[in-house]
């Protein structure tokens, strides 16, 4: 097999195999003997087996598990008769992780900004063709809400934190291939397993709850909308979005939805307070505002994020329940 051979393989084995770029993500990544590690990864296996699998020696198996966890391209299944190691498994998950790995090649983070510019939206949309659910859904900001029943465990980001047994904070992977935005990099949280991995690589850092919780803040001042996975229990991750460079938007420009959801919760405004200034205008990434003589949502394009209500001036804006409380993510 060929040296292009093997890169093409790993990208088909990613759900890349049409792209222009994938290939030689890979191939800025790894050398031969890598590839073909990577190719023999799946299903997990030990370092014993991939040897055999291979064909190369397990002392050069040995030597090259760490450097390609640390890029992003390997994993770690801990079981009761020792680790087994498996390749990375779909696109978006080789974006996350090795977007973020430390010292990452320039090269790459040109060839992953040029798939994200002229490849993924194509991507996106038939990735939403066929999940059968959502994978994210944003989550309201951090502040005190007033709806008709009590806020869900999934929907309170001051829960996700104190649920957490432990959280770790990494660099925005959209943000680290873009940046264009100038928004901050270090906000992108994970919680337990997905922290613990961050921490084994050494690309992110500890936070503890009163840090993390201070970062949300912060983070909602920017601009920056939650998303979170879309299901009951402490999602792996809390990721704070810019609208420009973040890959979980693709799902509201195709209309097909199907990517990531909207919260539980619909923006208001309250008509007597509102002096139409036009802030939360600036702050809508949906387009779901309009400002006549005061402002206006579109609840089909209102996306529950509240980056609106913490920047009005005249608190005009407030949250409405348009969910019922037994709304539970697909």
């Amino acid at each position: 097999m060929t040296m292009a051979s093997y890169y093409g393989e790993l990208a088909e084995a990613v759900g890349g195999g049409e792209s222009k770029y994938i290939p030689g993500i890979f191939e800025s990544l790894t050398d031969e003997d890598e590839a073909r590690l990577l190719l023999a990864a799946s299903p997990p296996a030990t370092a014993a087996e991939l040897a055999e699998k291979t064909g190369l020696g397990e002392d050069k198996i040995e030597d090259m598990l760490d450097p390609l966890f640390k890029k992003g391209l390997l994993f770690k299944s801990r079981k009761a008769d020792g680790v087994r190691y498996y390749r990375v498994r779909h696109l978006l998950q080789m974006h996350d992780s090795t977007a973020v790995m430390l010292d990452p090649p320039r090269k790459m983070l040109d060839l992953w900004k040029a798939f994200m510019a002229e490849e993924f939206d194509d991507f996106s949309r038939k990735l939403e063709e066929v999940l059968p659910a959502p994978i994210i859904r944003v989550i309201p900001v951090n502040i005190t809400l007033t709806p008709k029943t009590h806020i869900l465990a999934f929907d309170d980001v001051k829960n996700l934190v104190d649920e957490a047994r432990s959280i770790a904070v990494t660099p925005c992977s959209c943000r680290v291939i873009d940046g264009a935005c100038g928004k901050s990099l270090e906000v992108c949280m994970q919680f337990d397993k997905a922290a613990d991995y961050a921490l084994e690589r050494g690309t992110g850092r500890e936070l503890t709850k009163t840090e993390a919780v201070e970062m949300l803040k912060r983070c909602e001042e920017e601009g920056l909308v939650h998303v979170g996975d879309n299901r009951r229990s402490v999602g792996h991750v809390i990721c704070n979005c810019c609208t420009d460079c973040c890959l979980n938007w693709p799902s509201v420009r195709t209309g097909l939805g199907k990517f990531v959801v909207p919260s539980r919760f619909l923006a208001v405004v309250d008509e007597e307070r509102c002096v139409a200034c036009e802030t939360c205008l600036e702050r809508c990434y949906f387009d779901a505002i309009a400002v006549a003589e005061s402002a206006t949502v579109d609840p089909e394009k209102c996306m529950g994020c509240g980056l609106c209500l913490v920047a009005c001036p005249e608190e005009a804006i407030g949250f409405d329940e348009v969910r019922p409380e037994d709304f539970v993510p697909a």
